[in-house]
């Protein structure tokens, strides 16, 4: 089990899940923050601490087909090229090491900015 950073994130990045992540295995976009699923030790913190309950386990997001997507695209941040990068962004072995990212993947991108907040 893994844990996926849903839409609800988009626009939101309030990065209180990376504070608490014990592996430094959540990736900060330009518009969303990225689970690296191969760091993930499962501890769940993230999931609790989120402010918009945006982070939801890889099995609860495989039964929702907007979840599902962004458990896909969680996948495509650290194995395709992303905007303004030369490579794929891989496993580098931690987010500390690579500071915050800038860019997101197509879905994201794609995705409608919220309003703003009155």
């Amino acid at each position: 089990m893994t844990y996926v950073i849903g839409a609800d994130c988009i626009d939101v990045l309030d990065r209180s899940c990376v504070d608490v992540c014990p592996v430094d295995c959540i990736y900060v976009g330009e518009r969303k923050s990225y689970i690296n699923a191969s760091a993930c030790i499962d501890c769940g913190a993230c999931e609790v601490e989120c402010p918009v309950s945006a982070i939801v386990t890889d099995r609860v997001a495989r039964r929702d087909e907007t979840l599902n997507a962004h458990l896909e695209d969680s996948r495509a941040f650290f194995l395709d090229v992303l905007p303004g990068r030369d490579l794929p962004l891989g496993d580098p072995g931690g987010a500390g090491l690579t500071g915050e990212i800038g860019a997101d993947t197509a879905l994201v991108t794609a995705h409608l900015p919220k309003p703003p907040q009155t």
